[in-house]
């Protein structure tokens, strides 16, 4: 819960945000988006949490939390752009993917580094021009981030 709160706060959502979630899991931190965005797509990789999240998530009446299996790393286009991306996985880089699917002045926030060790926590902004700048918040180690733009 500590991390999913430090995440959620970080990324500075306002009650309008579209929100991406990269790894679903149980949903619950869909669910904690979900009270403070409008809007959250959440992405999972194992079919069985997957389909688990979404019905805990309906069962409790989150109807703005909308759950896919399918591959995080490549995001949600079809319902880009987001104001917020966040990623439960750490890669080795932040994918092109997520990155093209962010809002002009969008954050996201996702473990950065190697499969197995310690990785370390960033934020990203897109400025207006398209550019983005990069902060460090601290060391982290989550599950390798796995599919096309992950290991």
């Amino acid at each position: 819960p500590y991390m999913v709160a430090w995440m959620a706060e970080v990324l500075e959502l306002a009650p309008e945000d579209r929100v991406l979630e990269v790894g679903t899991g149980s949903g619950y931190s869909a669910a904690v988006l979900g009270r403070l965005g409008d809007a959250v797509y959440t992405v999972e990789r194992h079919a069985s949490l997957a389909h688990g999240a979404g019905r805990v998530l309906m069962r409790l009446g989150y109807d703005n939390v909308h759950v896919r299996h399918g591959d995080g790393s490549l995001g949600w286009p079809e319902h880009a752009p987001f104001d917020a991306i966040m990623v439960s996985a750490g890669g080795p880089r932040v994918p092109a993917a997520l990155r093209d699917q962010l809002n002009s002045g969008g954050r996201l926030v996702m473990p950065v580094g190697p499969a197995v060790g310690s990785q370390l926590l960033v934020r990203e902004r897109r400025a207006p021009t398209g550019d983005f700048s990069r902060e460090e918040l601290g060391s982290v180690r989550f599950v390798p981030l796995v599919g096309e733009e992950g290991f």
